[in-house]
């Protein structure tokens, strides 16, 4: 008996091991091409959960035209009342992600700083976004950005 349960064992081995969660790892630099493309937004308050969102959205970035190791894109997202679009530029170097928002496409807005993960091959990046210096209005706010399905 003993030795038909070691055997079990050792057999169902593979399929336990490949089921497990897979291993999260923090690239020390994501190129412009693996950033392009659209990516789903969720923004919440500090102290909060991710599922108590305060705004939901999409980014669509492309390779900045100007600073080839980054990127420039279009944020779009639920607002009070109406939804609110800005300007986005940024990258990720050395593990972490910065992006600069501009409401008017001249002036900063508020800045993000977060940490892209890669999951089994799936791009996240969760952190947060602050108003830039100098805007007093708002508050700091967690976010994720996920590559949307279907785009690579």
């Amino acid at each position: 008996m003993r030795r038909r349960t070691l055997a079990l064992l050792a057999l169902a081995w593979p399929l336990w091991a490949g089921a497990q969660a897979p291993a999260c790892t923090v690239p020390d630099h994501v190129p412009p091409a693996q950033l392009a493309g659209l990516w789903t937004l969720t923004l919440w308050p500090e102290g909060a959960q991710e599922t108590q969102a305060s705004s939901r959205g999409a980014v669509l970035f492309e390779r900045h035209p100007e600073y080839t190791a980054g990127v420039r894109g279009e944020l779009r997202r639920s607002g009070a009342g109406n939804d609110l679009t800005a300007v986005v530029s940024g990258d990720v170097t050395e593990g972490e992600f910065h992006l600069d928002e501009s409401d008017d496409g001249k002036t900063m807005s508020a800045v993000w700083d977060g940490v892209a993960q890669d999951c089994a091959g799936r791009l996240s990046i969760t952190g947060t976004r602050r108003p830039a210096e100098g805007r007093g209005e708002g508050t700091a706010l967690r976010f994720r950005l996920e590559r949307a399905s279907g785009w690579r």
